[in-house]
């Protein structure tokens, strides 16, 4: 049944990822300073075990929300308790903490690691205004936390919430049926890279590397790019790999015996060093 399905935040999540207050500050906030919240839709996954000794501290032993889009994997923050469906499909609105963090900089020039405490506490602040000071103090030091481990793992502060309308789950329907992501009848075929790479349609070869990796380095990252030539799945947690925008990747279609497969192979991408600033 879907009652059964149906996953409670406990107030012993407060800490961190759950508050008292409600959301409406945060928004109002938002809207009064022109400001546009980042807008994230897919299916949430619920993960009732804690990663470790520091994230269980995190949000006290509680579950941790996930929120897919795409290869993306948003790890969702709370202000307050909240009722999801596993499974289910939401569209979030809100702030994605790792864009203000890297829009912000690095003003310290490397001197004192990334993400800087200050940009946490900006992008804690952005997303729920009207926060005391302690608590501003000690979700922005959690976040860093989080953000410090995993840095190419999106986190997102959410302002909003709310289930995808029938328009909006059938958009996403056709997208992933056009892929063929969920059609087992779709082969998968392994192609050597370099052969691969003379299908390539769109996306960048070369990037700038992050604030959190500023010597950058060339990484080969593994993925499957779907019927429609688009990446579908990644093959690795290396932070490098996890901060390429795949979304920006498109080849020509795989076709064998008349009909579009599935591709197995890696991508080369170099991260070019950060130039220092004066």
């Amino acid at each position: 049944m879907r009652e059964s399905r149906r996953a409670y935040f406990l107030a012993a999540l407060a800490v961190v990822m759950l508050g008292a207050c409600s959301t409406e500050p945060g928004a109002k906030q938002a809207q009064k300073s022109g400001a546009v919240p980042d807008r994230i839709q897919g299916k949430l996954q619920v993960q009732a075990q804690a990663y470790g000794s520091a994230d269980a501290g995190l949000n006290e032993g509680g579950p941790v929300v996930f929120l897919w889009q795409g290869v993306l994997r948003y790890t969702l923050f709370f202000r307050k308790p909240v009722e999801v469906v596993p499974g289910d499909e939401y569209v979030v609105e809100g702030v994605d903490a790792q864009k203000v963090i890297d829009d912000i900089g690095d003003p310290d020039a490397g001197t004192n690691g990334y993400p800087l405490p200050s940009s946490c506490e900006r992008a804690v602040r952005m997303a729920w205004g009207g926060l005391p000071f302690d608590e501003i103090d000690g979700r922005a030091s959690a976040l860093r936390i989080r953000v410090k481990r995993y840095p190419a793992r999106p986190v997102f502060l959410v302002m909003r919430m709310r289930p995808a309308t029938a328009a909006e789950r059938a958009a996403s329907a056709d997208r992933e049926a056009a892929s063929g992501k969920n059609d087992a009848k779709i082969p998968e075929v392994a192609v050597a890279a370099e052969t691969q790479r003379a299908s390539l349609i769109a996306g960048p070869a070369v990037l700038t590397a992050p604030l959190w990796e500023p010597a950058g380095g060339t990484v080969r990252c593994p993925v499957t790019i779907d019927a429609a030539g688009k990446i579908s799945e990644l093959g690795t947690g290396m932070q490098l790999c996890e901060a390429v925008p795949w979304s920006q990747f498109r080849y020509r279609p795989l076709v064998q015996a008349g009909h579009p497969v599935r591709v197995k192979t890696e991508v080369e991408i170099c991260f070019e060093p950060r130039k220092s600033t004066p």
